[in-house]
């Protein structure tokens, strides 16, 4: 089956696909997060896109609020020597 649409986000180690697709119970939302090449995966209705939707949004807008949280190893600069 086909995705009607697709996006695929990169941050750090991991990549999430995201797929919008269709069966014969409706529309849905697969979302997959692979690192290294094991995989997890949700589904999403439709049904539920807009509350989801706005729990996200409340989430960020509180994670935006709280102070800065120290950078990983990862998310460091490099220094030059």
């Amino acid at each position: 089956m086909d995705p009607l649409a697709s996006e695929k986000i990169g941050v750090e180690r991991k990549i999430f696909f995201l797929d919008l697709k269709e069966n014969q119970r409706g529309r849905f939302l697969k979302i997959t997060e692979d690192v290294g090449g094991r995989r997890d995966t949700i589904m999403l209705p439709a049904s539920a896109f807009r509350d989801f939707l706005e729990a996200f949004a409340r989430l960020v807008e509180f994670e935006r609020k709280l102070p800065q949280a120290p950078a990983s190893a990862s998310q460091q600069p490099s220094q030059a020597y």
